[in-house]
């Protein structure tokens, strides 16, 4: 789910930021490039905690600009399968519920959302998961618990696949 990491980026600075606040402007330029990112292999980088080296840097031969290699050590976000996660509902049709889990966004087909529960799209908030024995309704902006049954890592970017087909999965009341 969460985890403290050590990373490694490198920060392109133009020759008009050289000056006595260089080192500062290394650090702002990380946390605006860094802080809300996502690659594949490390997840999503929720916040940058400490910055634990600046390098020297390094000229790029005919434009005159830096790379600066930092190392910093962040909190990212990185799903896995088997993970119950709390999640946002954010569209509900017939094929499933599509809801987010902070930045990830999650997918659950109507074949792993329990049997009992129909899809109607009459309802005055609109479309909707409905168990009618028990009253339970899950439709748009409501909170629900899943299970990530899968992944999908691009190199910008994860994709998860859910249930709500196990015990204490659904409707967060």
């Amino acid at each position: 789910m969460f985890y403290h990491m050590s990373l490694e980026h490198r920060i392109l600075l133009h020759p008009q930021y050289f000056g006595p606040r260089l080192i500062d402007i290394v650090k702002k330029k990380l946390f605006t490039e860094v802080e809300g990112s996502c690659t594949g292999e490390h997840g999503f980088v929720v916040a940058v905690t400490t910055i634990d080296h600046i390098g020297n840097g390094v000229i790029d031969q005919g434009q005159g600009s830096v790379n600066f290699p930092v190392k910093y050590k962040a909190i990212v976000f990185r799903p896995f399968k088997g993970e119950v996660v709390d999640a946002i509902v954010t569209e509900v049709n017939k094929v499933g519920i599509f809801c987010a889990v902070g930045p990830l966004s999650c997918f659950i087909s109507r074949h792993s959302i329990p049997a009992d529960m129909e899809h109607t799209a009459d309802t005055e908030a609109g479309e909707c998961y409905q168990n009618i024995d028990e009253g339970i309704v899950i439709q748009k902006d409501d909170e629900i618990r899943l299970k990530i049954i899968g992944t999908r890592v691009d190199a910008n970017d994860i994709f998860a696949v859910g249930s709500l087909m196990d015990d204490f999965l659904g409707l967060v009341s």
